[in-house]
C-alpha cells in the first residue's frame, strides 16, 4: 500500500522529512516495514514469512563466504536514505564496508556496493518496480532481486541517465538453480525456498 504525502503545496525537503519522522515514530508499535518513495509511504503491512527470511539467511552466508573479510551482507537497521532525493529504504540485504558502517544515522546509499531484496509476497510490486526506479537514482549500483513466488530474479546494473533519471542500463535474468554473479562474487541459488500456498503448493 502506498500513502501518498496530503499537501503537495509544502515543500519536498519538508515532506520527506515529515514523512521520514513518522516512519521513525512507528518503530515497534505498527507491524510491517515503512519506506518513503517519490510517491510517498510505503508499507508492507505483512511481517516476514519463513521462506522470506530464509532466503535472505541463505544468501548472507553464500556471499560471506566469497567476499573479502572487510565486506559483509549485512540485514536490518539503519535505512539507507538520501534526502535529497527524498527516498528511504531498507534493503534486505546490502553489501557494504565494515568501514562505511560506522556512521551515526542512516547509511549513505552511495557506500553500498549492492542492494539485494527478496521479493515480498505481500507487495511484490514494492520489489519489481519501485525499487528498480529508486535504487538507481540514489547511486546503488548494482540491484539485485531473488522472488520466492516464481524462483527467478535478475542483477540490475550499469546506472545510466536517462530522461526520466538515472536507470540501470544492464539486466541478467535467472531461475534458481543457476548460479548468478553479484559484483565481483557468484553464488549458488540451489535449494533457495519459495512460497506455499495452504495445500503445500509452490508459488
Amino acid at each position: 500500500m502506498t500513502i501518498a504525502p496530503d499537501n503537495a503545496q509544502q515543500g519536498a525537503s519538508h515532506r520527506y522529512r515529515a514523512m521520514r519522522d513518522f516512519i521513525r515514530s512507528t518503530d515497534d508499535t505498527v507491524p510491517g516495514k515503512f519506506e518513503v518513495t517519490k510517491e510517498g509511504i510505503v508499507h508492507d503491512m505483512m511481517a516476514p514469512v519463513g521462506p522470506h527470511e530464509l532466503t535472505t539467511a541463505h544468501l548472507r552466508k553464500r556471499l560471506e563466504r566469497v567476499m573479502p573479510e572487510e565486506l559483509l551482507a549485512h540485514t536490518g537497521e539503519p535505512d539507507v536514505e538520501d534526502e535529497s532525493e527524498g527516498i528511504m529504504r531498507r534493503p534486505d540485504l546490502m553489501v557494504i564496508a565494515w568501514d562505511d558502517m560506522d556512521v551515526p544515522g542512516s547509511f549513505d546509499p552511495h557506500t553500498l556496493i549492492a542492494a539485494i531484496e527478496v521479493v515480498s509476497r505481500s507487495n511484490p510490486e514494492n520489489d519489481w518496480v519501485t525499487k528498480i526506479r529508486d535504487y538507481p537514482l540514489i547511486g546503488i549500483p548494482i540491484y539485485a532481486i531473488f522472488d520466492p513466488r516464481t524462483g527467478t530474479g535478475a542483477v540490475l546494473t550499469d546506472i545510466h541517465p536517462t530522461p526520466d533519471g538515472p536507470r540501470y542500463a544492464t539486466r541478467k535474468d535467472f531461475v534458481y538453480g543457476e548460479d548468478v554473479t553479484i559484483g565481483d562474487w557468484t553464488i549458488s541459488t540451489d535449494n533457495l525456498p519459495r512460497y506455499r500456498d495452504r495445500t503445500g503448493e509452490q508459488h
